[in-house]
């Protein structure tokens, strides 16, 4: 029999300095009987050569490279030795007197693909602000292993001048920058120098057991793959946001890390690109750290990180497992955090007691006993409320399994999410909004025909392609724009039909005013009524702050932007939604409110997503462009 204990924290003098284990072990038995094992174990551990090892034939042979030994009950006990690559411990980040973070603490193993997840504004991006670096206003410690490489995708480009996106690639690639100069120059100045002669052909021997030598191709090929054909040797500068986020995620792809911090990656790629990059994600010999709301890239790692209330929560292994572990945690929360309450509401009515025993009191001595009484329940409960509320949230799918004690305490605690108020009306006719007949689109050329499209009320139909083949030219001429050149084919669209268009960027007419002023604008610029209090609600049901008012919408989080669409795409109580990678922005929560009322909508939905649960949870028909 062989008994795992799984990720037991080691520490040991033997060991390498500087360096950080967590250790996975197992005992070999002749017994048939099982048993968990779930306290350290006894004995001395002692770290040995890697070796074979030859056991008792009724036991069971394993082989590790890295091998730790000690007793138990007269078994041999060995375990494989798992070296850490980042051990993080944040004890306090703030901005201003607001406090982010007061006690995240989790470590990352070799070749650990792990994600964050968390609900918008938790501090995702400002951990990895701590991680690589580049905001050193916090306290605690971030250990890295000794001599590793760390890489992070940049969330700003500035200063870029000429730089072409080949040259961006190549100069984050660790150790490219410094070999090519080596190799470059050195012919020219080392002349008999036995020193730099060395130098020159380690280099080179470097230079090729990275595969420098084949570098620029690959980068050029992989560009090709995300849809970025020709850009190499353009100006970095002038790409777009997406373009450059995607030229990020190559950059990553081609570092050879020890490390990786990689910030939403799936955002602005196609299902061709994303599987791409999660096949190299799942095989990369990094460990990463991957920020994303996409649950077809969650569903592929081998941890999940939730950053919620300050801290953070680890669940081992994909979405699907972390929903299950997140249902069951979540229910003990709540159960403590009831505790707590009833337990407030029994100090109060202590403090009453004490206070009124006190009074009828004449005793010296039990007057002071019923003050101490008062002042310890006093002070404790001061400690209880001074307790923050913690976020509770289950899905949709483990809350409905939920037991009736749970349900109740989950209806009663839950963590407030958006409300879209998609009115539902079954009377509506089922008449076709959207006929296409033969359609062919395109910009000199054509980027697709023989288009073909009958979309009723109460129907659903999704738009795939991959970027570039003319999903976004089909629905702006489905909205009336003449600038895609129509080679043939016919558009019919209801006149009469309300349409609410979600797109993934904000409109320019709205970019530099505040939200509040800009849902106004965006109302009145549709000559719908509007008022202060709408507004207020409008803010409420989407999230926002008071603190949010004033902001300009260009200064919004890219989470605060896509809850603006929301309220933009809904305004007019539309008929017809469009949906243009709806999910992209949207922390767990809150797609899965979007789906809940899409669910219930009975109009007409025409969408563009490449999320695999969105997809699932829309079903309807799908046309192919390109």
């Amino acid at each position: 029999m062989i008994l795992v204990l799984k990720q037991a924290d080691l520490r040991h003098d033997s060991l390498e300095s500087n360096s950080l284990y967590s250790a996975e072990l197992a005992i070999t038995q002749t017994s048939s009987n099982s048993q968990e094992l779930t306290s350290k174990l006894p004995g001395q551990f002692d770290s040995v050569p890697s070796t074979n090892i030859t056991t008792n034939p009724a036991s069971v042979f394993i082989y590790f490279p890295s091998l730790l030994f000690t007793n138990y009950q007269n078994h041999l006990c060995y375990g494989m030795l798992v070296q850490m690559i980042a051990d993080v411990t944040i004890t306090e980040k703030s901005f201003g007197p607001k406090s982010l973070m007061s006690g995240v603490k989790f470590s990352v193993d070799d070749h650990e693909k792990v994600g964050i997840v968390g609900r918008n504004g938790v501090g995702k991006s400002t951990l990895f602000g701590i991680l690589n670096g580049s905001d050193k206003d916090f306290s605690g410690e971030v250990i890295f292993k000794k001599g590793s490489v760390v890489v992070s995708t940049a969330q700003e480009h500035h200063d870029m001048g000429n730089t072409t996106v080949l040259q961006y690639v190549l100069a984050g690639l660790p150790e490219y920058a410094q070999l090519s100069h080596i190799i470059e120059t050195y012919p020219l100045t080392m002349g008999d120098n036995m020193k730099l002669i060395d130098e020159y052909s380690v280099a080179l021997s470097r230079f090729g057991d990275k595969g420098f030598y084949q570098i620029e191709e690959q980068i050029e090929r992989e560009l090709d793959n995300f849809q970025l054909p020709g850009v190499a040797h353009r100006q970095f500068s002038t790409l777009s946001g997406g373009e450059k986020r995607l030229v990020e995620v190559v950059k990553i792809m081609h570092s050879d890390a020890d490390l990786a911090l990689v910030d939403e990656p799936t955002n602005h790629m196609d299902y061709v690109a994303k599987a791409q990059y999660v096949d190299w994600m799942k095989t990369a010999r990094e460990a990463m750290l991957v920020i994303t709301h996409d649950r077809d890239v969650l569903n592929e790692v081998d941890r999940i990180i939730e950053l919620k209330d300050g801290e953070c929560v680890s669940y081992k292994g994909n979405y699907d497992a972390y929903l299950k572990q997140n249902a069951v945690s979540t229910g003990t929360q709540m159960n403590d955090f009831e505790m707590i309450e009833k337990r407030i509401v029994n100090l109060k009515t202590k403090v009453i007691d004490y206070q009124r025993l006190k009074e009828k009191s004449r005793n010296p001595a039990t007057i002071q006993k019923f003050k101490r009484l008062e002042e310890t329940s006093r002070k404790e409960m001061a400690e209880l409320q001074a307790k923050e509320k913690p976020s509770f949230w289950i899905d949709k799918e483990s809350a409905s399994n939920l037991n009736y004690k749970v349900a109740a305490q989950y209806d009663k605690f839950k963590a407030k999410n958006i409300r879209m108020n998609i009115k539902g009306d079954d009377s509506r006719s089922k008449h076709v909004l959207i006929s296409v007949r033969d359609l062919s689109l395109g910009y000199g050329q054509p980027l697709f025909s023989g288009i073909n499209i009958d979309l009723r009320e109460g129907e659903a139909l999704e738009v795939r392609g991959r970027n570039g083949a003319g999903k976004s030219t089909l629905i702006k001429a489905l909205l009336g724009s003449d600038v895609p050149t129509r080679f043939s084919g016919e558009i019919t669209l209801d006149r009469h039909v309300r349409i609410g268009v979600y797109e993934q960027e904000v409109s320019s007419t709205y970019f530099d005013l505040p939200l509040e002023l800009a849902i106004e604008r965006m109302y009145l610029d549709r000559n719908l009524s509007i008022s202060t209090t709408k507004i207020r609600s409008l803010m409420s049901d989407y999230l926002f702050t008071e603190g949010d008012l004033k902001t300009p919408v260009s200064r919004l989080s890219g989470g605060q932007k896509a809850r603006f669409q929301l309220i933009s795409m809904l305004a007019d109580n539309p008929q017809l939604l469009i949906l243009d990678e709806p999910t992209n922005h949207l922390d767990l929560p809150s797609i899965e409110e979007l789906e809940t009322a899409l669910a219930k909508y009975t109009g007409a939905i025409l969408y563009v997503s490449h999320d695999g649960y969105f997809r699932n949870a829309m079903r309807g028909e799908s046309i192919l462009i390109g």
